[in-house]
């Protein structure tokens, strides 16, 4: 180990690249985030847990937008470039996974639900010497948090991307603009298609219908607004309902009861 390098006493660094070499399979650091804060489009040679202890956060591939409330927790593989913002202050738990500790892990990014046991484990973990005992509490933690990671379920906090061009084009109109009443005709015509194509190509490359991928977009818009601070109402109309109760219908139907009563929209 260099003579710089972390050692079992040394204070533990927020910068995310100081915990990419770090010789242990999880690496977790807590800092606060300020509104507005913007990452830019960057990727971690570790796969990387985004959560949020307090707040929410969005974050936004290739393939794909997501947002991450409270209570939530983005799935990031390793080496994916994706960029990340804050709605409102943000307490941030985020851990860094050495990548042969998460071979079987999805490739791909998903939204999960944190259970209180890996909240509570990440946040012990992050207590922890740097250089934690694998043999010791540090290491029986971090095995508990990767069981955990695995076990969790997958929520419907995320808006695929297509890839087709033309499909591409609607989605990217509809999140520019969430209030927008244009209907699937409207936006075939904009995208140069065939209503038919549009139907088709969405159920094929986001595996929801136009209507259902674009309430998630909605909400997903909503929930970040709702976070940021803007009342009901003022929520609502930018996402194109006319009242806060129309908007929480959809909210229900996309993320479920539970879903909903937590999200506070």
């Amino acid at each position: 180990m260099h003579a710089n390098g972390p050692n079992a006493s040394s204070p533990r660094s927020t910068a995310a690249a100081d915990d990419q070499a770090i010789p242990r399979p999880i690496a977790v650091v807590r800092k606060p985030l300020t509104a507005g804060a913007r990452t830019g489009l960057h990727h971690h040679i570790r796969a990387q847990l985004l959560y949020a202890t307090a707040g929410l956060m969005s974050a936004s591939a290739e393939d794909g937008a997501w947002v991450v409330p409270e209570g939530h927790a983005l799935w990031i593989p390793a080496r994916l470039p994706h960029t990340t913002v804050t709605h409102g202050l943000v307490a941030l738990c985020t851990a860094y996974l050495d990548r042969t500790a998460v071979a079987t892990f999805p490739e791909t990014c998903r939204v999960i639900a944190v259970s209180p046991l890996l909240s509570a484990a990440l946040v012990a973990l992050a207590e922890e010497p740097v250089l934690y005992a694998e043999d010791g509490r540090g290491g029986h933690l971090a095995a508990l948090v990767l069981d955990e990671i695995g076990r969790a379920p997958a929520t419907p906090l995320t808006l695929p991307l297509p890839r087709d061009p033309r499909l591409r084009r609607v989605c990217l109109g509809i999140i520019e603009d969430p209030a927008s009443e244009d209907d699937l005709d409207a936006w075939a015509d904009r995208a140069g298609a065939s209503r038919r194509t549009l139907t088709r190509g969405f159920r094929a490359e986001t595996g929801l219908s136009f209507g259902d991928w674009r309430a998630r977009a909605r909400v997903i818009r909503a929930l970040a607004l709702s976070a940021e601070g803007r009342p009901p109402r003022a929520v609502a109309a930018a996402v194109g309902y006319r009242s806060a109760q129309a908007l929480r219908l959809t909210v229900a139907r996309v993320l479920g009861p539970a879903g909903a009563r937590q999200a506070l929209v």
